[in-house]
C-alpha cells in the first residue's frame, strides 16, 4: 500500500469528529437528516467513510435511524446531558481512586507527561490543542486504574460526551481553571491519596450550578448562530 494513502478508517474517524462538532454547535440541529451521499460530497470523501462515520455516530448516540427518514440528529435535553456528566464524574472519580492506589511508576510518568503537555497548551492559549491533550490526561488516569472493565466503560461515555466537553472548554477562563484542577488531581494521585484524588476528579468533571448554566448557554448561543 502506498504510504501516502489515507486509510478509509482514518477518513471515517475524521469525518465523525467533524460531524460531531457540527452537531454540538448546532449546525446540524436536532431532527436534521444526515445522508451519506450529501456528507460525502460536503466533506469531499467517498461514500464508504461517510457510511462508516454515520454508523459510528449512531453507535455513540449522536444520531438515530428513523423509518422513512434515515439517520437524523438526536435531541439530547439539557437534563439528560447533566445526568450523563454525573455518571461520567463518578466513573472518573473511581479511576482516580484506583490510580492513586494501584498506579505504577510508568503510569505516574504517563500522567505527569500528559499534565505537562496540557500546561504548554494552556500557556499557549490554544483551546484545540488543550482539548486533545486534556483527553490524553484523562486517558492516562483511566489506564492507571489497572481495571480494564472500568477503562472501557469510561472511554465509551467519554466519547459520547466528547463534543460537549470540548464546548465546555470554550467558556471564558475555563482552560486555566481546568489546568489548576488537573494540578491538584495529579498531586493527590502522586501522593497516593485515593480519597482526595477521587473527590477532586469528580468535581473537575461534573457540570452543575454555574458551570452547567454556562454550558447550556454556550449550546443555545451556538444553535442561534447556526439558524
Amino acid at each position: 500500500m502506498d504510504s501516502g494513502q489515507v486509510h478509509p478508517g482514518s477518513l471515517a474517524e475524521q469525518l465523525r469528529e467533524d460531524v460531531e462538532e457540527q452537531i454540538v454547535t448546532g449546525a446540524y440541529g436536532p431532527g436534521a437528516r444526515l445522508d451519506e451521499v450529501e456528507l460525502a460530497a460536503a466533506f469531499s470523501v467517498s461514500r464508504t467513510p461517510a457510511r462508516e462515520a454515520l454508523i459510528q455516530l449512531g453507535a455513540a448516540g449522536f444520531i438515530e435511524k428513523r423509518q422513512r427518514k434515515g439517520w437524523v440528529v438526536a435531541d439530547i435535553p439539557a437534563n439528560r446531558l447533566c445526568e450523563m456528566f454525573e455518571v461520567m464524574a463518578e466513573l472518573e472519580a473511581m479511576c482516580a481512586r484506583l490510580a492513586a492506589r494501584r498506579g505504577t511508576e510508568a503510569d505516574h510518568q504517563a500522567i505527569l507527561a500528559a499534565h505537562e503537555a496540557c500546561r504548554q497548551a494552556c500557556e499557549a492559549k490554544d483551546p484545540d490543542a488543550y482539548f486533545r491533550l486534556n483527553e490524553d490526561f484523562h486517558f492516562a488516569i483511566y489506564n492507571a486504574s489497572q481495571n480494564q472493565f472500568l477503562i472501557d466503560q469510561a472511554r465509551v461515555l467519554q466519547r459520547r460526551l466528547r463534543p460537549y466537553r470540548r464546548l465546555q472548554l470554550r467558556v471564558r477562563s475555563r482552560i486555566g481553571k481546568s489546568f489548576e484542577e488537573h494540578e491538584a488531581i495529579v498531586n493527590a494521585i502522586m501522593a497516593g491519596d485515593a480519597d482526595a484524588a477521587s473527590a477532586l476528579l469528580k468535581a473537575h468533571v461534573v457540570v452543575q450550578g454555574e458551570r452547567f448554566a454556562d454550558l447550556v448557554a454556550s449550546l443555545e448561543a451556538c444553535k442561534r448562530a447556526a439558524q
